[in-house]
């Protein structure tokens, strides 16, 4: 399983921010190895973020995007004290779920 994700999440006036770094190589098929082999695609194709267990977030990526990606939102209507929830999978079938609370 990959690394944890490091979310943070903070509130100000009824808008949290919300900054996610994910611990992926992201490998998008094109590149060669150094004999010459094309090494495989690797990459995080579904997203989606949560705010106390209700989807707020969903993002279909591709190849395209760089390794270990970092995502940024605003929520409205968050609150000190509520959970953020971040989901991924990627095209081998591999997931990873973390959860922050918004301070």
């Amino acid at each position: 399983m990959a690394d944890p994700m490091r979310i943070r999440a903070q509130v100000k006036d009824d808008k949290a921010t919300v900054r996610v770094l994910m611990a992926h190589e992201m490998e998008g098929g094109q590149r060669k190895d150094a004999n010459g082999n094309v090494v495989p695609a690797w990459y995080i194709q579904e997203v989606s973020a949560t705010l106390n267990g209700k989807t707020i977030l969903t993002a279909e990526w591709g190849p395209a995007v760089s390794k270990n990606p970092f995502l940024q939102f605003v929520v409205k209507g968050a609150k000190a004290g509520d959970k953020i929830g971040i989901n991924w999978k990627d095209n081998h079938g591999d997931t990873r779920s973390d959860e922050a609370t918004a301070s």
